[in-house]
């Protein structure tokens, strides 16, 4: 497979996993397109075109010609110094011929726009009911918030490594969000959890959070009990990063009950708890090997690659 062809179809697998609906990514590339014919020359210079075609600004090609051949990929959550050190000794030294490095969190020019993505988040609250200028107005100061953090940051520190050692790069962060996302949706929908140790029985259920639990890391209830009911569910595993902090009365006020989350940081819990919400943490790198997996399942369906893992993931292949 090109590295063009996978690439792209990782970003098709993104779309149609996205609880927005292809009709908004249709009008939001729209709208880009409009936005990139208005720009003067000099603003046309730094435009990152890839925004014409690819709504996911934080999952990009960071080095490598798109015409390479991939037969071999090296994937991991995190896949920085060290990692890329050990794809090249692993070439290098044990003729492992890995054609390509994935990344699920970004890295490069893929981090520095982290913070777009976010958008995503107003227009999945606005389908759970709560108003859309509400929703977008809490997450414009949100994602004025990560964009000022992100900005002090060495962006393209492990990007340079990998060009100076020739190893394309590419990170998947949305799109495999995604997966996650519609795919835990779609699971609670089905088996329709009553209480909380349902969900918790749901969740240890599926490999990638039961190979964590067996690590130490298994899924929590931080915010109510295990017989405290499930009520309206909100799964909330994409979109960059964390939400609004103030969001949690709206939650309440829109009749979900229950929030289903990758993490959460200690105010945003205390928040969620004054607001008298369930809060189940399924697990950040549990949540993010599944979400990978998914998108690798679809992905193989085009044609299968090997894989070395490293990172914190693991590749399980299975139908699901």
């Amino acid at each position: 497979m090109k590295l063009e062809k996978l690439y792209k179809k990782a970003v098709e697998i993104g779309i149609k996993n996205d609880l927005r609906g292809k009709e908004e990514i249709k009008r939001i590339l729209k709208d880009e397109k409009e936005k990139h014919k208005k720009l003067k020359d000099e603003e046309a210079e730094y435009y990152d075109k890839d925004r014409l075609s690819n709504p996911f600004s934080d999952s990009r090609v960071l080095y490598g010609d798109l015409n390479t051949d991939v037969k071999k990929v090296i994937v991991g959550i995190d896949m920085e110094g060290g990692e890329i050190l050990l794809t090249y000794i692993l070439n290098k030294e044990l003729k492992q011929k890995i054609d390509l490095i994935i990344s699920h969190h970004p890295e490069g020019y893929a981090l520095a726009q982290l913070y777009d993505v976010m958008k995503l988040q107003a227009d999945l609250l606005a389908n759970y009911g709560i108003t859309i200028s509400v929703a977008e107005q809490l997450m414009e100061k949100r994602i004025s918030e990560i964009e000022r953090r992100l900005m002090p940051v060495n962006h393209n520190r492990a990007v340079d490594i990998t060009r100076i050692l020739g190893i394309p790069m590419m990170c998947i962060h949305t799109p495999a969000d995604n997966c996650v996302t519609n795919y835990l949706k779609t699971t609670f929908e089905k088996e329709k959890p009553y209480k909380l140790k349902d969900i918790m029985d749901i969740l240890k259920n599926i490999p990638e959070y039961k190979k964590l639990s067996k690590l130490q890391v298994p899924p929590k209830i931080v915010s109510g009990s295990e017989n405290s009911k499930c009520g309206k569910i909100y799964i909330d595993m994409t979109g960059g990063t964390e939400g609004s902090k103030e969001i949690f009365e709206k939650y309440a006020n829109s009749g979900i009950s229950t929030l289903v989350l990758m993490h959460l940081s200690e105010e945003h819990l205390e928040n969620a708890k004054k607001a008298k919400l369930n809060v189940v943490i399924a697990g950040h790198i549990s949540s993010d090997i599944l979400g990978l997996n998914l998108l690798f399942d679809e992905l193989e369906k085009e044609e299968k690659l090997e894989f070395v893992c490293v990172s914190g993931f693991e590749r399980i292949r299975k139908k699901r």
